[in-house]
């Protein structure tokens, strides 16, 4: 076989690069999503660039994109979501107390910078890197952002998978700490849905099934609809629902109906549609979307009143689909201590957090330092309250 050629001195990889992004327009779809990859939803060029093409982030909404992205030459190798903030709404890691504490002492907390997905607390990966690529050197080259405007109060990183925090704490020991939690489901080898019933205290088990009845006995039908099978008038109907649950709090929500809609066209494989029917007529509805072994319940609402429904649609429908599917996680959303008793568990979290001036900086380390042990007494106790065998 032939000698291949010596390798050229001057061939060397280039070296890395950071270049910012002010709107997903500006790159390929396949080009982001190759280094994001299939498995996250919410992070794919299609979720991002629907949410600025549909105005819900952008100039005037006080979520304003400046995404950074690594690359070598011509190559992206590096991808981190990245919003200025004029406010904190929308972003489920709430430190409003610390802005009113800080801007009471004289100081200015906006503008602040925001590594997330807007108005989505779904824990995922935040920054994709290509194979090979080193995290600690690409944190570093990424943090030199907030250390290099002066504008900015602060950072925050919300959300991000374990593993991916411990790179950040590693090449940056100066970022705070704050824990949390959330309640998912996970799939402790049920098979199907009697046998997650069947994993259940006696007690447990007999209210599932009662209210899973009660909503039959309702003359209400269930429907899940997936992909391609969901059209134009059933995410019209969906968006219908949404709207009422923000309007019965008050607000009109942070999405638009055109939004949703786009979403249906650019990304379908992975939205899953729950209905419930009466008289074949949907009257409630869940929007959920689907991992790579996770399904994210984002959305819900309904035109009617019904004992169990919310359970059913919201969390049952979406057990079922999971064991049916073979993913192994359900996320349905933030807070809901209900959720316990029906076998979510509770999912430490951690977000990280860059504070400019020492002194707020110093505050709120002692504040989070003080909420974790908060946090951690009722993980514990709502550890307790799961309805399997043996978790008593």
């Amino acid at each position: 076989m032939p000698i291949p050629p010596l390798a050229n001195s001057n061939d060397q990889e280039p070296a890395l690069e950071l270049r910012r992004l002010t709107a997903m327009a500006e790159i390929p779809a396949h080009r982001w999503n190759a280094v994001v990859g299939p498995h996250y939803p919410f992070a794919r060029h299609e979720f991002l660039h629907a949410l600025e093409a549909t105005a819900a982030v952008g100039e005037g909404t006080g979520w304003l994109p400046a995404h950074l992205t690594l690359w070598r030459g011509d190559r992206l190798v590096g991808a981190l979501p990245w919003y200025y903030k004029e406010h904190s709404w929308g972003e489920y890691v709430f430190d409003w107390a610390w802005a009113d504490a800080w801007e009471r002492a004289g100081g200015r907390y906006y503008p602040k910078a925001v590594s997330a997905i807007p108005f989505t607390p779904a824990p995922g990966p935040r920054l994709a890197l290509a194979e090979g690529e080193d995290p600690g050197a690409a944190i570093r080259l990424l943090a030199s952002q907030w250390e290099a405007d002066d504008s900015l109060s602060s950072w925050h990183l919300l959300f991000a998978e374990d593993d991916e925090i411990a790179h950040w704490q590693q090449a940056c020991p100066e970022l705070i700490p704050r824990k949390g939690q959330q309640f998912q489901w996970r799939d402790r080898g049920f098979g199907d849905f009697d046998g997650y019933l069947a994993a259940m205290t006696s007690r447990r088990r007999k209210e599932v099934r009662r209210e899973r009845r009660r909503v039959a006995d309702q003359g209400i039908r269930m429907r899940r609809l997936q992909g391609r099978d969901i059209d134009e008038a059933a995410m019209h109907h969906f968006y219908r629902c949404y709207r009422i649950t923000y309007l019965e709090r008050g607000s009109a929500g942070y999405l638009s109906e055109s939004f949703f809609q786009q979403l249906r066209r650019t990304m379908p494989d992975s939205l899953v549609l729950i209905q419930a029917l009466v008289d074949e007529r949907p009257v409630a509805t869940a929007l959920c979307l689907q991992g790579g072994n996770t399904l994210y319940g984002r959305y819900w609402g309904s035109e009617v009143m019904a004992d169990c429904l919310h359970f059913e649609t919201c969390y049952y429908q979406g057990i079922e689909h999971c064991l049916e599917q073979g993913l192994t996680c359900f996320d349905p959303g933030t807070q809901g201590e209900h959720k316990v008793a029906r076998g979510f568990a509770p999912r430490r979290l951690t977000s990280l957090h860059h504070i400019a001036d020492p002194r707020l900086a110093d505050a709120v380390q002692r504040f989070c330092r003080e909420e974790a042990l908060h946090v951690e007494g009722y993980v514990k106790a709502a550890e307790r309250g799961l309805p399997f065998r043996g978790s008593e």
